[in-house]
């Protein structure tokens, strides 16, 4: 007997609403990975991109466990000499609070054309309101 692989036009794709107030980073982040690679369902396919959409709302209201509120810090470089910048957590989440889910969620999932063509699918809101209600998203409890 042979494995059926399944092929992107065979997989219905819903939508998923994710509320991450108050729940941690990095639970959020691996469910969110997870739906968005696909391996949630049983017809996953690791060389097809089966995935669903995930909107996640009220991602300035996200936690993160421990002493990270405070000593959790997001670098990048501009690729010139003494070009690292740094940004602490606290001040991340007041300028760009969408940026702290994606950076979580970029991190667990392959960096190759699959894993983009996924995080594609990915919607972030800082706040609860969003405009993918025509989809019909099915609300997820994590």
């Amino acid at each position: 007997m042979d494995t059926h692989y399944f092929s992107e036009e065979e997989i219905e794709k819903k939508w998923y609403l994710i509320d991450a107030k108050d729940k941690i980073l990095g639970r959020i982040a691996s469910k969110i990975a997870t739906i968005l690679i696909g391996k949630n369902k049983p017809e996953y396919t690791p060389n097809a991109d089966l995935g669903d959409f995930v909107v996640v709302i009220n991602a300035s209201k996200v936690k993160v466990s421990a002493k990270k509120e405070v000593e959790k810090i997001y670098f990048r470089h501009s690729l010139y000499p003494g070009g690292l910048k740094s940004i602490p957590f606290q001040k991340m989440r007041a300028k760009n609070p969408t940026y702290i889910i994606r950076a979580a969620v970029w991190g667990m999932v392959k960096h190759s054309p699959l894993g983009r063509k996924a995080f594609k699918k990915l919607k972030i809101y800082a706040d609860e309101s969003h405009p993918h209600a025509a989809q019909k998203p099915i609300s997820i409890e994590i």
